[in-house]
This record gives C-alpha cells, sequence and structure tokens, in this order.
C-alpha cells in the first residue's frame, strides 16, 4: 500500500455517501466513501492509503479525465518483472508506488528521472488511520 499523510478540509455527506476533500502539501485530493469514522472532521490528520494497482501513470498527457486526484510525479526507481514493472515515484519527498504491465512501462519508455501523472480515481483511495503524529 501506498501512504499519503494528509489533513481533511472538507467533508460532503448526502444519504450514505461522502465526499472526502484533503489537503496534501496544497493539493487537493478526493475520496469518495460509503462510511466514515465519526472521528473524522476537518482538520484531522490522516493517513490515506492506496493499493499500487489503483494508481495510473501517464506520461506527456494533456487533456481531461475523470479521475478526481492527479499528482504530478517523478519515477525514483524502476523494478521490472516477468510481467508487471513496480514504478516508485516522488511527491514531496514522499514515495508511492504503482504497479503496472512491463509492456505498459516499455511502449511508454518510462525511465528514472521522468515527470508523470499519477492518477488516482476517488473511490480508490481510503482513510488507512488517523495520523496522531
Amino acid at each position: 500500500m501506498s501512504k499519503l499523510i494528509a489533513i481533511v478540509k472538507d467533508i460532503q455527506s448526502c444519504d450514505n455517501l461522502n465526499i472526502v476533500k484533503f489537503d496534501f502539501f496544497g493539493q487537493t485530493l478526493s475520496m469518495m466513501s460509503l462510511e466514515l469514522n465519526q472521528n473524522i472532521k476537518i482538520g484531522t490528520k490522516v493517513n490515506l492509503i492506496v493499493k499500487p494497482t489503483h494508481i495510473t501513470i501517464a506520461k506527456n498527457f494533456s487533456g481531461e479525465v475523470s479521475y478526481s486526484n492527479k499528482l504530478n510525479t517523478t519515477i525514483k526507481e524502476i523494478q521490472n518483472g516477468k510481467l508487471l514493472s513496480s514504478i516508485t515515484l516522488s511527491i514531496f519527498n514522499t514515495s508511492i508506488e504503482s504497479i503496472i504491465t512491463v509492456n505498459s512501462s516499455i511502449k511508454m519508455d518510462l525511465k528514472v528521472g521522468d515527470k508523470v501523472i499519477a492518477f488516482i480515481k476517488a473511490s480508490e483511495l481510503s482513510i488507512g488511520s488517523i495520523n496522531n503524529d
């Protein structure tokens, strides 16, 4: 799991659906959730988690997409296996991992140091825990 430390900045609720917005080093991240811990309030520092297989990478991207979360990152490390590539991305001294196919990694000509965009759907981001630091 990739972990991002963020602060809750807005909560919108309708019936059982919650859209929670977070501040991550000045960037807004959004999460969609059917359940929300009652201790999650505006100003709460949290550890957000996302599975590496749920982080999409785009290189030389321009245009609009429906992903709520778009992070400008730098490739820190690439580990190619037989079928999958583990791509370590760096943003604000935080490392996150994306797992994509080796074919995609080769097709995109990914290299350490490349500037790429990491996309995360709001439904794939979740609160792992409240950060008490």
